[in-house]
């Protein structure tokens, strides 16, 4: 089973954080290494050559090495560091007054009864483990006379394999060598300790720190994945037809943000749901009705019921172009909704446009008792254009105020220019529509429930079409209570040279 986003997410997490814990463990491995140990190791060559320097003064002071035999104190005194101070520095016992191998050079008298006395004995190498006392005389020093025996110190540093040895010399001469300890012999009983407590609290650390990571990254990986795992339970119910669905949204963050276009998307598939059922029972209806009214009249003149003359052709041939005309009104539709819909612009003149078609309507507003006022400028305002699809559009919304205006009523056409747009005003008288209604005027088959519905004719869908043709010349058509009492209907169409 593949693992899923939360486990992922987890997983990512939880190796970053390993990976984090290793290289913080092997950066202070190296750090301690190289770090603290070479200064330790900085330090005890300075120290050796101090104390070759202290040596070489004791012996200048006391004439040999007498001084030292069964007395510790002596010893400790001697290689205190800055216990003479005020005598040469180091640089007084430079390498290259150190000779070769002392046995290669002539032996020198040693004392009467040396050899009768052992070196004193040194504490075991496991007392103390600090490290100034590792890196002190108790157990790092040992020194020998010039025939490199033991006088005094710690006898392992005479067989360590590498045990750094320092000439002592006097008037020219190596009266004896200092020997130290390496660092890594001495500290093999004590600082292993140390080396160790230092791995265990280091794991300790590393295993604290990845089981918090862990238990910080189970509890962002659920924090964070929540939302997504709402929103992609949401999403599959909306592919399943459920419209209803919501998703909260608290965050405000990115996912708060995808939550709320997952709603919006939600509320427009649901809304175009119901548009589409709303517009497949209102096509229904309106194909319904004058096919209806058209068997009905076949049926009456087969019957008998009614003659076979003029008046029963003409109300069979209104009929006919009823339907006609909703088939292709729905065509129309079906174009702009595709944006397949041919425009042809060139550039012509509005208002010698608007007068054409005037001119087309003024005899049947004569006859509907509607007084037609137009109010067109002078000059000519020049739009980029289809002629054609606007011809549509304004025969479209003349045919509005025609078909709804009360007998006895007033349309009034006008056109101004406002900035860097052709505004064109239709007003007409009473009736008027309602506040509520008038921003769904231009949706498909909506009709008010005042005297402008279908008894005066009409399907609905002039005014959607004519919305369609003014957006496709990035133009707006907007609807007002008009100030004659009806209906005041606003086309703005972008200038030609705007």
């Amino acid at each position: 089973m593949r693992p899923g986003l939360t486990a992922k997410l987890f997983l990512a997490m939880l190796t970053v954080a390993v990976f984090t814990v290793l290289a913080m463990g092997v950066a202070a491995r190296l750090s301690f290494d190289r770090g603290f140990l070479g200064y330790l190791a900085e330090q005890e060559t300075e120290r050796m050559q101090t104390g070759a320097s202290s040596l070489a003064t004791a012996y200048r002071e006391h004439g040999s090495w007498d001084f030292l035999r069964n007395n510790p104190h002596a010893w400790l005194e001697a290689m205190r560091p800055g216990h003479f101070s005020g005598l040469p520095p180091p640089h007084a016992v430079d390498d290259q007054d150190q000779p070769g191998d002392p046995r290669e050079r002539p032996p020198e008298s040693s004392p009467p009864g040396q050899d009768d006395h052992p070196p004193p004995a040194l504490p075991p190498m496991d007392a103390p483990s600090s490290i100034s006392v590792l890196t002190g005389t108790d157990f790092r020093f040992a020194l020998l006379d010039a025939q490199s025996r033991l006088l005094f110190g710690n006898s392992a540093a005479v067989t360590a394999m590498h045990s750094v040895k320092q000439a002592i010399v006097v008037n020219g001469r190596a009266v004896g060598w200092l020997v130290m300890l390496p660092l890594r012999d001495v500290t093999a009983a004590g600082d292993l300790r140390f080396e160790r407590g230092q791995y265990r609290a280091s794991w300790i650390i590393g295993v604290s720190a990845l089981v918090l990571a862990a238990l910080l990254a189970i509890w962002l990986a659920r924090t964070l994945l929540t939302p997504v795992h709402r929103i992609a339970k949401a999403t599959h119910a909306l592919a399943e037809g459920n419209y209803t669905i919501r998703v909260e949204a608290i965050a405000h963050d990115d996912l708060g943000q995808l939550a709320r276009d997952f709603n919006q998307l939600a509320v427009a598939l649901e809304k175009n749901q119901r548009t589409r059922r709303q517009f497949v029972a209102d096509i229904s209806h309106e194909l319904r009705t004058p096919l209806a009214i058209m068997r009905g009249e076949l049926e009456a003149l087969e019957d008998g019921v009614r003659r076979f003359d003029q008046e029963a052709i003409a109300s069979l041939h209104a009929e006919v172009g009823m339907l006609s005309k909703l088939i292709d009104d729905l065509y129309q539709l079906s174009l702009a909704d595709v944006g397949t819909m041919i425009y042809r612009k060139v550039e012509l003149d509005l208002p010698k446009l608007l007068e054409g078609v005037a001119d087309t309507f003024r005899e049947r507003l004569r006859r509907a008792d509607v007084d037609l006022q137009l109010n067109l400028p002078a000059i000519p305002v020049p739009v980029h254009a289809d002629e054609g699809r606007l011809h549509q559009l304004f025969v479209n919304l003349f045919e509005n105020s025609a078909r709804y205006t009360d007998a006895g009523g007033v349309l009034r056409v006008s056109c101004r220019i406002m900035a860097d747009s052709a505004v064109v005003d239709l007003m007409d008288s009473a009736p008027g529509v309602a506040e509520a209604d008038l921003q769904r005027l231009f949706e498909r088959f909506y009709r008010t429930e005042s005297s402008r519905n279908r008894a005066s004719g009409g399907a609905g869908l002039g005014l959607a079409i004519s919305r369609a043709i003014v957006e496709a010349h990035h133009g707006k058509i907007d609807a007002h209570p008009s100030p004659l009492g009806g209906l005041w209907l606003t086309v703005r169409l972008p200038l030609e040279n705007a």
